[in-house]
């Protein structure tokens, strides 16, 4: 505790210990959502009553002014649906239905931000929290871990205004490390959403997209990248208890003017400008690996024209994805980053066919290998790519950035971790640097042209541009050999020695 406030840390170890009461009956990606909405609901409460008491005490407590006042703030809260009003009612046989209840209010009271929030969120299922005995123990006990005194959520004692959503998002990440092949969809490790977020560059007034933005936690990272508050943020989500998940990370990142979407990206993209698809200063995203129904049935005849440069394979959405993400870029500035598995690289066929356009079109900017076990539920490398609308045709390029494509082979150079491996600060610099300098640095980068992509048939594999072999020292053959012959004649004396201890024991 550093000058008697709670540290992130701290926080965060307090709400995880309430964990405690799900763990062994229900799965980390399903209770997690219990556990951040209690969160949530505890960090309104907190806050309307740091408020309260701020306007209780500048209005010399005229109940009318602080009410007026609080109807101000940029959240509502009855007293109905508070924290402590839920705390005093722990011991209620229907505590479920009173918690869905609060929740709905806290709708109602706030349906520009919240509507729909916890709609996927159901305190009263019998399915997940199990029969009524069972459910009261469990919602008494996540009560109780919530109500400690040591959690205390209240701007005036936690001071930083982001502590909070760092709670959020450091709790997240310790859900998607306990939910194994689950946990991709819907969390970015940070240090991948801090490399992509500073690769991209984000301006002030810029609009900044993730069309398949999980909890959120990657879209807020660019956003705070940009050093300021001059941003708007947008997002799609496919996974309803996910999509909530992001809502809630936004309002308690104090972005809750992002919109985000509850769709399919492919099938039907809900961010649309009349009737076109929004387009974005910069597009970032870490979709689904591979997915295999990803919407190929729709898309052959899809009104939004996203799939000209050909149609991605039935059995894998990569390329769907990518070409959604090109697409709702702005021409001409636009820049896209995607995170993908090595395949979208070099296999053939549909893929490749996609892959050759995007090169000849010269959009492509970067590719960026990753070291393995990055991801969450994946031990499998990925690579980044870096697409940006701004490149001239190949025939119009005057400068580097427009003349070649950068390939940097990162996967060599990380922090090894018992589950995951990490990138440190410095890992991320060198990545970022040779990125904005674009350029060649020994068996780590290298600038190729549109004639060596041609030469290898527009297969994007990082080590045929990139050479990492590491010549090995010469062995002197003559002084191996002679030093074998030594060994061989101490192996013979030693063995004369042993038979002569063996005879003198009678052991011959």
């Amino acid at each position: 505790m550093a000058n008697g406030k709670l540290t992130q840390r701290e926080l965060a170890d307090i709400a995880w210990a309430a964990c405690d009461s799900f763990r062994g009956a229900l799965d980390p990606a399903e209770y997690k959502n219990y556990i951040l909405t209690m969160l949530f609901i505890k960090y309104l409460s907190d806050l309307y009553k740091d408020r309260k008491a701020e306007y209780t005490e500048r209005y010399g407590g005229d109940a009318e002014r602080v009410r007026r006042a609080l109807e101000r703030e940029r959240f509502r809260l009855s007293e109905s649906a508070t924290f402590d009003k839920l705390y005093s009612q722990r011991e209620a046989s229907n505590l479920g239905e009173l918690i869905n209840e609060a929740l709905e209010k806290i709708e109602d009271d706030n349906k520009s931000k919240l509507e729909g929030v916890f709609r996927n969120i159901d305190f009263n299922s019998s399915h997940a929290l199990g029969e009524t005995k069972d459910r009261n123990r469990r919602l008494k006990h996540l009560l109780d871990d919530f109500a400690n005194p040591r959690l205390d959520l209240r701007p005036s004692v936690v001071g930083d205004r982001d502590i909070i959503g760092d709670v959020y998002e450091y709790l997240i990440g310790q859900f998607a490390a306990d939910a194994g092949k689950k946990a991709g969809e819907f969390y970015t490790p940070p240090e991948v959403s801090i490399l992509l977020a500073k690769l991209m560059q984000p301006q002030p007034g810029q609009r900044i997209c993730d069309p398949a933005c999980g909890s959120g936690s990657l879209l807020i990272r660019v956003g705070r990248e940009v050093g300021g508050d001059n941003f708007f943020l947008a997002g799609q989500e496919s996974n309803g208890s996910t999509w909530s998940l992001a809502r809630m990370n936004m309002f308690l990142h104090s972005m809750d003017g992002a919109r985000i979407e509850w769709c399919d990206t492919i099938s039907n993209p809900k961010l649309l400008e009349g009737d076109d698809l929004m387009r974005f200063d910069i597009v970032v995203a870490n979709p689904p690996f591979s997915l295999k129904k990803w919407g190929y049935d729709v898309a052959e005849n899809d009104i939004y024209k996203r799939f000209h440069r050909g149609l991605p394979p039935q059995s894998r959405g990569d390329y769907a994805f990518i070409s959604h993400m090109i697409e709702i870029a702005h021409e001409m500035k636009g820049k896209v980053g995607v995170i993908v598995p090595h395949g979208v690289l070099f296999r053939s066929a549909a893929e490749g066919v996609i892959r050759r356009k995007l090169v000849e079109d010269n959009l492509l900017e970067a590719v960026i290998g990753l070291p393995e076990k990055m991801f969450f539920g994946t031990g499998i490398p990925a690579a980044m790519l870096v697409f940006n609308k701004a490149r001239k045709p190949w025939k119009e390029a005057k400068n580097d950035r427009d003349q070649y494509v950068l390939f940097i082979d990162a996967s060599r150079e990380y922090e090894d971790g018992t589950k995951q491996n990490r990138l440190s600060e410095a890992h991320i610099e060198k990545i970022v640097q040779t990125f904005l300098q674009f350029s060649e640095v020994e068996k780590y980068s290298h600038r190729a042209t549109l004639e060596e992509i041609q030469e290898a048939d527009f297969n994007l594999n990082i080590p045929r541009y990139v050479d990492t072999f590491e010549e090995q020292e010469e062995i002197d053959l003559a002084a191996v050999q002679a030093e074998i012959a030594t060994l061989e004649g101490e192996l013979a004396e030693v063995q004369v020695q042993m038979a002569e201890y063996l005879k003198e024991l009678g052991l011959e």
